[in-house]
């Protein structure tokens, strides 16, 4: 018993010495994302690797969607280490008996190092992959670990994570996914080519009614609700990003490299309806050779700015629209001039 102590003692030394040696670095950079002050997306950006990598949550998913990746991936991830004990004999066995690779040991912690570390499939790697994955544990809880495999899980191309493949083949967040919806994007990671949505949908409608069933089965998922998941079609067509506030959301992105999200004080909803505003008025005013206009609306209880326009057109090169027009240096007499118009129009002139 002594020397087992003593075994052990050495073990977790060994452990503490290794990993000051060699430390894990988390150094994912992730898209910048803008919203507005209900929370609706505003604009977002590819990361510094060109990446639509959105960080994301376990409270910005919906239940059934990380129930289905734990029954998927590993469903004792609440309860190892970072690795499986059982996983790895029941894969070793197996292995060893139909002298092929029937199963796979990986745990979603495992799967968190490959996805930062990517490496070839050797053993040496496997031991090292373990090994990180014990430290990532030890470093991380279960639902940071979690949001990071959600943050990073590959969908073919230059997109990753549940998030960013929400938005571009749903044109939503992920917590207001449909059952169906949210079943269909935790199994294109496994397959991102041949599950492509848009190329082979038939054979994507046939996995995601497989695990509906499945799920149903295992009291995961309503079984009063299956028939109408089952039935839903497939039709995805990648959605473009929203790009309201463009100057003010550049602004902040570029002023603060190091933060993903900006909850701003805009009003999406008055925002829109003064972008078209802006672009009706535009209209008429360029028939006398006036092409450009900002505007700035402050709440006077609160003195928030809810409605952010640098310019009428923000990809219009010819009136030089990505110009800030609100932040643009002003002479003394065109400062006045607001304030002119103010005292004539309470004068009655």
């Amino acid at each position: 018993m002594l020397k087992i102590g003593i075994g052990l003692l050495m073990l977790i030394n060994s452990f503490f010495l290794i990993n000051a040696t060699f430390p894990i670095h988390h150094t994912i950079p992730y898209s910048t994302l803008v919203y507005d002050r209900n929370g609706k997306l505003m604009n977002a950006y590819l990361s510094d690797d060109d990446k639509w990598r959105m960080l994301c949550t376990t409270n910005e998913v919906n239940s059934l969607l990380l129930k289905t990746i734990l029954q998927k991936e590993d469903k004792y991830f609440y309860y190892h280490f970072g690795i499986n004990p059982f996983a790895i004999l029941r894969a070793g066995f197996n292995n060893i008996v139909y002298n092929k690779r029937t199963s796979g040991a990986s745990t979603i912690t495992m799967q968190v190092v490959r996805l930062q570390e990517p490496k070839k499939r050797t053993i040496l790697n496997k031991f090292i992959e373990s090994f990180r994955a014990i430290q990532l544990e030890y470093l991380f809880s279960k639902d940071e670990i979690l949001s990071m495999y959600l943050s990073l899980t590959p969908f073919g191309g230059n997109i990753e994570g549940i998030k960013s493949a929400s938005y571009i083949y749903f044109g939503k967040p992920p917590i207001l996914l449909s059952p169906s919806e949210a079943v269909l994007l935790t199994i294109i990671p496994n397959r991102p080519s041949s599950l492509k949505p848009g190329k082979n949908n038939f054979l994507l409608m046939k996995e995601r009614n497989r695990w509906l069933i499945r799920l149903s089965n295992e009291n995961a998922f309503p079984i009063e609700q299956l028939n109408d998941a089952c039935k839903e079609p497939i039709s995805i067509n990648k959605k473009y990003f929203p790009s309201f506030a463009p100057h003010l959301s550049r602004r902040l992105h570029l002023e603060n490299p190091t933060q993903n999200n900006f909850k701003t004080t805009i009003d999406l909803n008055i925002q829109q309806k003064v972008e078209q505003i802006c672009y009706n008025h535009m209209q008429r005013l360029s028939a006398h050779t006036i092409k450009n206009a900002s505007i700035i609306i402050v709440d006077n209880k609160s003195h928030e700015v809810i409605a952010y326009i640098g310019s009428e057109n923000f990809k219009n090169i010819y009136t030089h629209g990505q110009v800030d027009g609100n932040l643009a240096v002003r002479s003394p007499g065109s400062t006045l001039k607001p304030l002119l118009y103010g005292l004539a129009i309470d004068k009655g002139l």
